[in-house]
This record gives C-alpha cells, sequence and structure tokens, in this order.
C-alpha cells in the first residue's frame, strides 16, 4: 500500500474549504492507502500563539478529524510535536537548502509582504513542511493546489540529498491535487481561497458554525448583478463558488444544478444551499461533540504518536547514517 502522509494547523476552528479540500479526501484515502494525519502545531507557532488556546485547538482539530470519518485504527492521528523526527530532519534540510529558493516561496512573499523583518520560522516553514512529509517515506500527498510549490520544493530538497550523498535516503513523494473546479474560495472575495485568518467571519464557514451564522454568512456572500446561475469561474465567480460548494455538499453536479434552477433568482438558490450546508455539516457537529469531551482523545493521540516515532525512527536512522551524523 502507498503511504499518505498530510496535516492541519491547530489555529482555529476548520472551514469548509480545509474540510471539502483536504479532510474529505483524507477519509477517501483511508480505505486503500497507509494513512498518516498530523495536527501540525510545529507550524502553528511560526506566528503568536495563546499557549492554552494553541492546546485546546489541537484538541479541536484532532476531534474534527475523527468527526469527518478518519478511522485511527485505519490511520495514524498524532501531534507534530510529539514525534522530535520533523525537527531532527527538518535541520539536515535545512543545511541542504538555499536562501534564493526559499525567498521566492509564495506563502513567504504574502505573509511577510510590507513587513521590515518576519519571523525566521515563517521563512523555514516549507523546510519543515519537506520533512513531515519524508520523514514517512510518504508516496502521496493530498494538498490543495495552492500547495503545488511546497510539494515542488520537498521534492528538490529529496532529490538533492539523494544525488548529495548518492544514497537512497528520501522517496520523492507526488501531490495528490484536487481538481480546480473544486476549490473552495471566500464568500466576499470569490478571487481568493477561504482563509481562517480573514478579518471577515462571513468570508467563511467553519464546520463547527451554528446554522444561524451558516445562513447570514451564505445570503450574504458576493454574486454578481446578473441573476443567472450559471457556472462560469472568470466572469461569475462568486455564483461559481456557491455552484461548488453546493456539488460538494450534495450529489448533484454543476450541470444538474444550473437545469434545476433555471430561471430562479438568487436568492431560492442560497436559500436552498443553506439547508443543503447545515444538512451536511449536522452529523459532523454532533460526532465532534461526542468525541471532544469523552476524554478518549488524548489515549487516541498518545497511541498515534507512538506509532509515527516506530516510523519516523527508522527514517532518521537511514538519513543520519547517510549523511554521516553519530559514530554509528
Amino acid at each position: 500500500m502507498k503511504r499518505v502522509f498530510s496535516g492541519v494547523q491547530p489555529t482555529g476552528n476548520i472551514h469548509l474549504g480545509n474540510y471539502l479540500g483536504a479532510l474529505k479526501q483524507f477519509v477517501e484515502l483511508q480505505e486503500d492507502h497507509e494513512c498518516i494525519y498530523c495536527i501540525v502545531d510545529l507550524h502553528a507557532i511560526t506566528m503568536p500563539q495563546e499557549p492554552k488556546v494553541l492546546r485546546e485547538h489541537i484538541l479541536d482539530v484532532a476531534a474534527l478529524y475523527l468527526a469527518v470519518g478518519v478511522d485511527p485504527k485505519k490511520s495514524i492521528v498524532f501531534v507534530q510535536s510529539d514525534v522530535p523526527g520533523h525537527a531532527e530532519l527538518s535541520w539536515i534540510l535545512t543545511c541542504n537548502s538555499y536562501t534564493g529558493e526559499l525567498s521566492r516561496m509564495t506563502q513567504f512573499k504574502d505573509k511577510s509582504k510590507e513587513k521590515e523583518s518576519a519571523p525566521t520560522g515563517l521563512f523555514t516553514y516549507p523546510i519543515l513542511m519537506a520533512a513531515d512529509i519524508l520523514l514517512y517515506d510518504t508516496n502521496v500527498v493530498p494538498v490543495g493546489n495552492d500547495q503545488k510549490q511546497h510539494i515542488e520544493i520537498c521534492r528538490d530538497l529529496a532529490i538533492r540529498v539523494n544525488n548529495k550523498y548518492k544514497t537512497k535516503s528520501f522517496i520523492v513523494p507526488e501531490g495528490r491535487f484536487l481538481k480546480e473546479g473544486a476549490r473552495i474560495m471566500s464568500l466576499d472575495d470569490p478571487s481568493s481561497k477561504m482563509s481562517k485568518s480573514a478579518e471577515n467571519i462571513h468570508s467563511r464557514i467553519s464546520l463547527l458554525d451554528e446554522p444561524g451564522k451558516i445562513k447570514k454568512s451564505i445570503m450574504k456572500a458576493t454574486t454578481d448583478s446578473e441573476g443567472i446561475i450559471k457556472y462560469d469561474v472568470k466572469n461569475k465567480p462568486g455564483i461559481s463558488n456557491l455552484l461548488n460548494i453546493y456539488c460538494e455538499m450534495s450529489e448533484y453536479t454543476v450541470k444538474e444544478l444550473e437545469e434545476k434552477y433555471q430561471g430562479c433568482g438568487y436568492g431560492d438558490f442560497k436559500k436552498d444551499l443553506v439547508e443543503v450546508v447545515n444538512e451536511g455539516l449536522k452529523p459532523i457537529k454532533e460526532r465532534y461533540e461526542e468525541i471532544r469531551y469523552s476524554g478518549e482523545l488524548p489515549k487516541i493521540l498518545e497511541d498515534g504518536a507512538k506509532r509515527a516515532n516506530l516510523i519516523s525512527a527508522k527514517t532518521m536512522n537511514r538519513v543520519k547514517n547517510n549523511v554521516g551524523l553519530g559514530i554509528n
């Protein structure tokens, strides 16, 4: 079986874009892959975090993993900082990377824009992400299309180290990218992806949002003045984004929805979408409440960390031997 690795930052409630773009893939992949899913708390501290809040968010994300259908018996679920190999391998990769390639990363440019200085962790973030992936001899990485650059640098680092030391230290992973049409964008600005950090709370739908908030966010969503429900990302990005959400949360195709709402206004379409989203998220919320406060999460994460450490230790022993670290 091919091995899969992916992770989500514990920096707040997981939104619909995370769920449809990543977590649904997590559940599908665990049926015929060996899956390793991480709560990447080391990545979270590249930006300021309140320690108590961060710990709560770690448990929130773990509970949501399980609530959407990730099975800890089929998949390994753990917290990144509980496996020392992530930081250790990150340093080895840092010593084999270059400031030029890191400075070209789009995410760093965006987050450091108009700042005189930025945290070093933000600059080296792609190296830690590469370490996360390479640590587990990962074959497949399910990510959104906006993460292609990170997968490319991960592959470059794996190939570079393999060639430099004339050994096969790493498996070179492949990205499994979401089809472009299914990317979920911001509700108030469909030119930008849905984000946890956006100031406007109505720009996103979080998995644990109350029905009233979801209704308000959808009804306020940006569309256009044409009033025709048609999929056209270039000319009608707002309604196209809502159609994507409707499709992903139901059994309908875009074409079927266009036919279903022919002659209808945006108001009727949005009201139905509110119902579809609320019904789709209801079982996730119920399952989340059962898991989050049941007391079982720490044991699941502890078991996951033990399993992850066993795999990562083998990789680290091989890599350290190949690059000449230690005396064995």
